[in-house]
């Protein structure tokens, strides 16, 4: 039952991170913001650089085999799910910037689904930096612990 729950959320998480946004002024002069197009109204559709699956990308330090490899860069693992949305970003994210990484889905996947358990996670992506682990995605973020 409880993890009947836990997708239902994680649906619900990713429908509202692949959202559209809208912006108009009214017949008043007041702008408007919506997730739905207004009818009969001139509106503007507003590209959002970064959408997390949870309310903060959060970052902390993560205990655990992972190491610095390939010289300099750190290893990077990623938590994911198929339908999520921040999880398809970061992997984009990391193909466009040439940034080797290991993807677990968390949903068919025995060892995402044992290292998701293991690490308490509440959504996806979960991502490893070699001794960081960010909740979410944040391409600034990401780029700050890389490099780091």
């Amino acid at each position: 039952m409880v993890k009947k729950f836990f997708l239902l959320g994680m649906v619900l998480v990713s429908l509202v991170a692949n959202a559209e946004l809208y912006k108009w002024v009214d017949e008043n002069g007041r702008t408007h913001f919506s997730d739905t197009k207004p009818e009969q109204q001139s509106v503007e559709q507003i590209e959002v650089e970064e959408i997390n699956s949870l309310p903060t990308v959060q970052v902390r330090e993560w205990k655990s085999h992972t190491k610095v490899v390939l010289g300099k860069r750190k290893r990077v693992v990623m938590y994911s799910t198929t339908w999520c949305g921040v999880c398809k970003k970061a992997k984009a994210y990391f193909q466009q910037n040439k940034i080797p990484f290991k993807e677990y889905d968390v949903e068919t996947s025995k060892k995402g689904k044992k290292d998701y358990e293991k690490m308490k996670g509440r959504g996806v992506p979960i991502i490893l930096i070699g001794k960081h682990r960010m909740d979410g995605f944040s391409a600034s973020r990401f780029k700050g612990l890389y490099q780091s």
